[in-house]
Formats: C-alpha cells, sequence, structure tokens
C-alpha cells in the first residue's frame, strides 16, 4: 500500500479531494491537509486521514512528512505564494519526495521531483491518474462516464499467465493489449503476461471491479474463470457414499474458496432416500448452496452448454467415476474452467499443495493459481522437481524453479522445492494430505490400454491416480504469440 500526501485549498479543492474518494481502491492510503471544512463531503474512508491546518506552517506539515513515508505529495492551493513556500517546506524536510502541484501563475520551477501541471481539467483528469494504483479511465470518449479502461497486469495477478479465451467477460470485454510498447492482436489463445496493459471496454461500475479484481495477488480463485463452484452428481451412476462424500468436501470446499454459491446439480435422481439425505446435508448452508435438479435426463454436454453462463461456474466438481465415463470424459475439454476431482482423501486434512513439474510452458501458465489456492486453504506449496521430461535444458528447468520461488515472495507463500533424480510417481504415491494442482491437457483424455503401463509422463500417471484430491487448470497446449 502506497501513502499519498494530499494538500488542498482553493476553488478545486472539493472537486479534487471528490475524485480521488470515487477513484479510491484501497490499494493507496491518504494524508489530506485542508484548511476550509467546506471541501469534505460526507464520505471519509477508513484510508483517508484528514488533517486542518495551514499547510505553510513547516513544523506541523514536517510532523505529517515525519508520520508516516509517503511516494508522492499532490498540492492544489489558492495562492501562488502559498504555493511556493509550501513546496521549500516540503524539500527542506524531504528533497526527494515527488510532488504533484497545479499551477494557475506560470510557476517556473527547475527541479526533476516537482511536476506542474496546468488547468482544472487536467487537474481533476490527469493528475489523479498519475497516482499509483488509480485506474485509468477515458473521459470524453463514448457516453463520457468511463466506458474505457486501461489496465497493467501486476506480477503475481490471477489474470497473469491466462489465456483470454478462459476469463469470463461479462458486461466488459478485452479490446486490446500492449506488450513492450507494441499493440498485439486479442485473440483467444493470447495468455495475459506480467506488465501487459489491456485495454477494456464496459459499463463503468463493472470495469471499477475487473480493475479490483486484477490489481489482487491472493484470494481470486475461481476468479477469472468464475465465481461459483459446480458440482456435478449422477445418481445413477454414483453410491450413496460417493455422494455424501462429494457433497460434503464441496461444502467445505464453498467455505474455504473466495467464491460466491455452491451449485449442487442431481441428475437422474433414484429415491426420495437419498434427495431426503442430500437436503439434510446441506440445510445449513441454504443462504450459499444451490441444488438444482434436472429431471428431463438431459446429457451432461447439454447441461454444461447452459449452466456454464447461468451459474458463472469457477470450478466444476467431479468424483473420479465420472472421469472415465466417456459420455463425460468426451466433453470435457470444451468446458475450459478448473476441475476438481475429488479423491479419496478428506479436503479438509490438506496440508499442502503439490506440484509435480513436468514441463515448462505449462506449469508456468498455472503458477499464479498455485499461490492463490495455498493462500485460501491456508497450506504449504511444496514443487517436486524429479528429472522432468519437458525441460529443454537445464537453463529452462532453472528458470522455472525461479519462477515459482519469486512467485512465493509476492503471495508470502511458504514452498518447499525438492529436486532429486528419482522416480516421481513412486515420489508422489508416498506423499499425505496433499491437494495436487496440474495442468488440464488433451492428452490426459485419451484412452490408455493395458500395454501403456509404462508410460512415463508423469502428468498422464498422475491423472489416472484416484487417491488424492486434485484441481486440473486448463492451459493454452499450442501458444500463439
Amino acid at each position: 500500500m502506497k501513502k499519498i500526501l494530499v494538500i488542498l485549498d482553493g476553488i478545486v479543492a472539493k472537486k479534487l479531494l471528490n475524485r480521488i474518494i470515487e477513484s479510491n481502491v484501497n490499494d493507496n492510503s491518504y494524508d489530506i491537509i485542508y484548511i476550509n471544512d467546506v471541501i469534505l463531503g460526507e464520505h471519509r474512508p477508513s484510508n483517508f486521514t484528514f488533517y486542518k491546518f495551514d499547510p505553510t506552517s513547516k513544523s506541523k506539515i514536517s510532523m505529517v512528512l515525519d508520520k508516516d513515508i509517503h511516494t508522492e505529495v499532490l498540492i492544489a492551493l489558492n495562492s501562488k505564494d502559498e504555493m511556493l513556500n509550501v513546496i521549500k517546506n516540503i524539500k527542506d524536510s524531504k528533497s526527494t519526495l515527488h510532488m504533484s502541484v497545479l499551477d494557475y501563475w506560470g510557476l517556473e520551477i527547475d527541479d526533476p521531483y516537482v511536476n506542474v501541471h496546468q488547468g482544472i481539467d487536467v487537474l481533476a483528469n490527469g493528475m489523479v491518474e498519475r497516482l499509483p494504483n488509480i485506474p485509468i479511465l477515458a473521459q470524453n470518449i463514448g457516453l463520457k462516464q468511463g466506458e474505457i479502461m486501461e489496465i497493467r497486469i501486476p506480477f503475481g495477478s490471477a489474470y497473469a499467465f491466462r489465456y483470454v479465451g478462459s476469463i469470463e467477460q461479462k458486461d466488459w470485454k478485452i479490446f486490446a493489449l500492449y506488450r513492450n510498447e507494441e499493440l498485439v492482436t486479442i485473440k483467444p489463445s493470447l495468455i495475459l503476461k506480467p506488465n501487459d496493459t489491456i485495454l477494456i471496454i464496459g459499463k463503468p461500475k463493472v470495469l471499477m471491479q475487473v480493475y479490483k479484481a486484477v490489481g489482487r495477488t491472493q484470494g481470486q480463485f475461481p476468479r477469472p474463470f468464475g465465481t461459483n463452484i459446480y458440482l456435478y452428481l449422477d445418481l445413477y451412476l454414483q453410491s450413496e457414499k460417493e455422494i455424501v462424500l462429494a457433497i460434503k468436501e464441496a461444502i467445505y470446499l464453498n467455505k474455504r474458496l473466495k467464491n460466491k454459491k455452491l451449485i449442487i446439480k442431481i441428475t437422474r435422481p433414484t429415491n426420495v432416500g437419498i434427495m431426503n439425505q442430500i437436503k439434510e446435508l446441506v440445510k445449513s448452508f441454504e443462504k450459499t448452496v444451490i441444488i438444482d435438479m434436472d429431471y428431463a435426463n438431459s446429457t451432461f454436454s447439454k447441461i454444461m452448454k447452459s449452466d456454464i453462463k447461468k451459474y458463472d461456474i469457477g470450478v466444476l466438481m467431479l468424483t473420479h467415476k465420472l472421469f472415465f465415463i466417456p459420455n463425460y470424459l468426451n466433453e470435457l475439454e470444451e468446458i475450459k474452467i478448473p476441475i476438481f476431482k475429488i479423491g479419496l482423501n478428506e479436503i479438509a486434512s490438506t496440508k499442502e499443495t503439490f506440484v509435480l513439474l513436468n514441463d515448462t510452458k505449462s506449469y508456468e501458465q498455472i503458477s499464479p493459481i498455485v499461490f492463490d489456492i495455498s493462500a485460501q486453504l491456508s497450506t504449504k506449496t511444496k514443487i517436486f522437481d524429479m528429472d522432468p521430461i519437458g525441460f529443454d535444458d537445464k537453463e529452462d528447468k532453472k528458470r522455472l524453479l525461479e519462477h515459482f520461488e519469486n512467485l512465493a515472495k509476492i503471495f508470502n507463500q511458504r514452498i518447499e522445492i525438492q529436486s532429486k533424480d528419482a522416480n516421481p510417481i513412486q515420489k508422489l504415491k508416498e506423499q499425505k494430505n496433499i491437494l495436487q494442482i496440474m495442468p488440464f491437457k488433451k492428452e490426459m483424455l485419451k484412452k490408455r490400454y493395458f500395454f501403456d503401463f509404462f508410460y512415463t509422463n508423469s502428468d498422464l500417471i498422475s491423472f489416472d491416480m484416484e487417491h488424492f484430491n486434485q484441481i486440473l487448470i486448463p492451459i493454452v497446449e499450442d501458444e500463439e504469440e
């Protein structure tokens, strides 16, 4: 969080303060020095601290400057002499502190730390947008209400390393992207990367929500895929024990992740007894759980095409059994949302999120989500580097491991990296109380025969195991720039 000092008086003070409060996204905190109560509105956010005194007082302004480390000062005053006096006092106390000042008088200040701006319009629009962590809006286009916004993708964002086609864009749209000062063509397979700048268009209130979501570095999953958890049950194929376990696991996950609702989709109901048992399990969670019955005997494909948008699904939960029934397996490739494969371990017993590296491209794409999930489940992240087959050379492997270490610092997460020349599957089988996170690849959906028993791809072998809970993250396997 950055600390901003704002010194206000004069004809634009109230307008400027209102503009700052309207743009407040809680990523900055503000010290406001003012003289006249007339500039204050009714809304005073908790990250704003107000001081009423004459800003030309060197002792008083020094007191505020010494209290916190400010990254920027914004000054709008009604008198040239007062402006010059305040600038001098700040320079005497903090010589390298950046200042943005509003000039009515043609000030000539030769100082690299003082930015001089002229005009009320520049003040209300341009100056505020120069502050860190403030969304940049197009003010004079379309309805002139801020329907276009520019957002920079920060390192560690849940939107970093996501492909455009996997991001639910409801009431907003990514229409341009700049990378390395070049315009990049938008297409579904384009992967967003840290430091990319995107231009988005949509309803102003929605754009502000998108800005907040993109800027956060943890606690977002299942966003940007969707907002709700969706448990799919086929009562004809699944046993009563399997159904009860799945519902309990879904309820627990619903309490831990920052999603909105848990949707329990029930298809092919078999008897009244199991239905009553399901209702009893969710009775205490009526505000956050929705039971949706399908009495029309619809196919899995038809249901998913309807419900993904209807319920804004961010995670699809399936039991291990359903993964290996052709009618279900054939449709999973087209879903493009994370899938939670319910194993035999209880989610509540999870101590570690586990990643068994297999290649660079796919595991780099899922890396921010690994730490996001770890943060929400309060687990340590364990990375196994067991001589995976997808690396071209040692530098490739080293770069990926450094990438995970850097993300761990950004997310303030615990990480353990084990690098050994050992059988990765044997090591995987030795683990206890883990949640494995892995990329969801097309090859996983292909039928494997008995004579494929000795295949060596750790992703495929892990996918076929039923012991551990797994989250499969959709990726772009053939990345196009």
